[in-house]
């Protein structure tokens, strides 16, 4: 009998040739999208929005395999964009895929997945697993400039023997191009760069509809110096340049945001330079 494959499809050229790789393979695939309660966009781009949804069925309509809905916008409003606010308001930047691959694909989709008889869950991420004597770890795949085994850390070392990866030996452009041969009517579809859950104009416009309230406050450079007026801390990432409302004769980076003292520290680009950082969140 062959193995059951629950396929997580996005909508994109990625995991919808993944389906592809794996009925090959002679898996028995299914397709499954993860509602996000996210409008539709116009470009049709966004992942896990009303438009990916129909890109994911028809999709699965050409491949004749079954296509199911699951409604995930609580947890993601719960578990993902939640944090993702917070972590501004703390004067962070953080990484929200990071987070629904931690929450939802790889913990309640998995989950969900081997409980109705599936076998493995499957992705369109550009990652490999290998296994050695010790068990099942995560590996780079073939395309280095897609490489996507950051976002994918948080998965527990144990769960990665339930777990497929299809496109860890081929490059974009093979994808685009086995896409392109299947004649799949997602083969051209733009590449979505943007975060799903934001459908605003930018980050910004979306946080200003989440936070309390924007506390404006003081620009100052390391030694203490007042050089300016911030419209809120939410607006700044440590790194950015632009935007800063400050003339001065070399550039200026933002160094440091301290919200206690909702103020942001700005400095010239060797001030960004550190000799070490504090990690957190460690999958050892």
């Amino acid at each position: 009998m062959s193995k059951k494959v629950l396929v997580a499809m996005s909508g994109g050229v990625d995991s919808s040739v993944a389906a592809i790789l794996l009925k090959k393979e002679g898996y028995d695939v299914s397709g499954v999208t993860m509602c996000l309660g996210i409008a539709a966009e116009g470009d049709g781009a966004r992942c896990c929005g009303a438009d990916a949804i129909d890109d994911a069925k028809s999709v699965c309509d050409r491949l004749q395999i079954p296509h199911y809905v699951f409604d995930y916008a609580a947890q993601l409003e719960n578990k993902v964009i939640a944090k993702f606010v917070s972590e501004y308001e703390k004067g962070r930047t953080p990484n929200p895929c990071v987070d629904c691959n931690r929450h939802l694909k790889f913990a309640n989709l998995l989950d969900k997945a081997l409980v109705l008889g599936f076998d493995f869950l499957a992705t369109g991420h550009y990652a490999a697993i290998e296994k050695n004597e010790e068990g099942y770890f995560l590996a780079r795949s073939k395309d280095k400039r897609k490489d996507q085994t950051y976002f994918l850390y948080p998965i527990p070392y144990e769960k990665l023997g339930n777990i497929l990866f299809p496109l860890a030996r081929l490059t974009k452009e093979e994808v685009r191009e086995a896409a392109k041969k299947a004649s799949l009517p997602v083969a051209e579809k733009q590449e979505s760069q943007d975060i799903c859950f934001v459908t605003q104009k930018n980050c910004q416009e979306f946080l200003c509809g989440r936070v309390k309230e924007l506390n404006p406050g003081p620009i100052v450079d390391i030694q203490g110096k007042i050089m300016g007026r911030h419209r809120g801390i939410i607006f700044y990432t440590i790194g950015q340049r632009g935007g800063l409302g400050i003339s001065h004769k070399t550039p200026l980076y933002v160094v440091s945001i301290d919200p206690k003292e909702n103020r942001i520290v700005v400095g010239e680009k060797k001030d960004l330079m550190a000799k070490g950082l504090l990690a957190g969140e460690m999958n050892m």
